[in-house]
């Protein structure tokens, strides 16, 4: 079994919350890790099970009624349920009555936030990051960066090692397939249940065959601006339906908007996100590449690499004792920054992510355009590439390898 180092979250939100929900795509390892938690007393109920789906639905609060200590899995599928709850833990407000999972964004049903407010904390879990698939402990990537230190190197990881990473995924069971070929199949077979399934549950979505086209086009568009009127025109659907589906593919944790970062001073900053898949190898699955093809065209290989880097540090977010959001930076100059994170504070970074063995100073254009928009709060700028060493470009400006994300 993996390592989950949002683990100690959940058993610290469970110590003094009655309801905690962990959320996050199917598949990536929810119920394995909550079962795990829990231990044999508790009550283990899935509503992937459609007798007890039924049940759920047809007498809620006869279903939750004298549960105590329960495990519900999968909770979308019945939000009926979350009043229920919602009564119980009124009556008897002892924490850790409830562990619920989710395989879509439970905050975004109305119901939850209707009911629960005080009551509950979500905890995200994502599919696995390289750290947890090698077991080397808890990256200190992002708070060595907020202080503004130097990165350090870890593990010589370039060329096709790094490729291969990334190509693989984060998903447990896809990275138990025996080749690249049984991995691209389970993907396909994860995308059809997700469409089919999951999607169904949260969002009536009559043309599914819509959706599928939508998805293949976002693909070509991970770590670009969206521009919803272009995306549709690819398959003739109007931007407001490709607004809503989008919003459904992100309640899924297929993909995420990266919101752009700005400053009230900042008048000149253009006002729109970007798009990207949360798992790399699903990515590139959908896009059709996998390591020989990328060997042979690598101009896809770093907006592949820039969704991967997102993702990365998505999930050492996810565990981290810090609040900390993700932008983007783009201004009317065109001159850009892949990734900013800004803490509570106001502290912020930049990181560039580049597919290239080398780097130049212009690769560091944007960071420095974004460092004097708040020279006090900028902490450091990183421009992660495809090499195996630290260099310094300027005060509180570095090239660093991918790896330093694991370090």
């Amino acid at each position: 079994m993996y390592p989950r180092y949002v683990e100690k979250s959940i058993q610290e939100a469970l110590a003094d919350t009655p309801v905690v929900s962990l959320n996050g795509p199917r598949q990536s390892g929810k119920t394995t890790l909550v079962r795990k938690l829990a231990g044999k007393d508790w009550n283990y109920i899935t509503l992937d099970d459609a007798t007890v789906l039924e049940s759920a639905t047809a007498d809620p609060a006869g279903f939750i009624r004298g549960l105590d200590h329960a495990i519900i899995d999968e909770i979308q599928r019945a939000p009926e349920l979350l009043l229920a709850i919602k009564r119980s833990v009124d009556e008897d407000r002892r924490p850790g009555r409830f562990l619920l999972t989710g395989s879509a964004h439970i905050l975004t049903i109305p119901k939850v936030r209707e009911s629960l407010a005080g009551r509950m904390e979500v905890i995200s879990l994502y599919p696995l990051s390289h750290a947890e698939v090698t077991g080397v402990g808890m990256p200190t990537f992002l708070d060595s960066a907020f202080r503004g230190e130097q990165p350090k190197p870890g593990e010589k990881i370039i060329g096709d090692d790094l490729m291969n990473i990334v190509l693989a995924g984060g998903y447990p069971e896809a990275l138990a397939r025996a080749n690249a070929k049984r991995r691209r199949n389970w993907f396909h077979s994860y995308l059809d249940a997700l469409i089919e399934h999951d999607v169904r549950d949260i969002a009536a979505v009559e043309r599914i065959g819509e959706l599928r086209k939508l998805i293949n086009v976002l693909a070509q568009f991970s770590g670009q601006l969206t521009n919803l009127s272009q995306i549709g025109g690819r398959i003739d659907i109007n931007y407001k339906t490709v607004d809503r589906y989008i919003t459904v593919l992100e309640q899924i944790f297929l993909i995420q908007r990266l919101r752009p970062w700005f400053r009230n001073e900042l008048k000149r900053l253009v006002k729109t996100p970007k798009i990207h898949f949360l798992d790399a190898g699903l990515l590139a699955s959908i896009r059709g590449y996998g390591i020989d093809r990328l060997r042979h065209n690598r101009a896809p290989w770093g907006a592949i690499l820039e969704s991967f880097v997102f993702a990365e540090l998505l999930k050492q977010v996810s565990w981290s004792d810090s609040n900390i959001s993700f932008y983007h930076y783009r201004d009317k100059d065109q001159i850009e920054v892949d990734i900013v994170l800004e803490n509570e504070a106001g502290d912020f970074i930049g990181v560039e992510v580049k597919g290239a063995a080398s780097v130049k100073a212009s690769d560091f254009k944007g960071l420095e355009r974004l460092s004097r928009t708040a020279p006090e709060s900028f902490k450091l700028g990183i421009v992660l590439y495809d090499g195996d060493q630290v260099l310094p470009f300027g005060t509180n400006m570095f090239a660093a390898p991918v790896s330093c994300l694991w370090k």
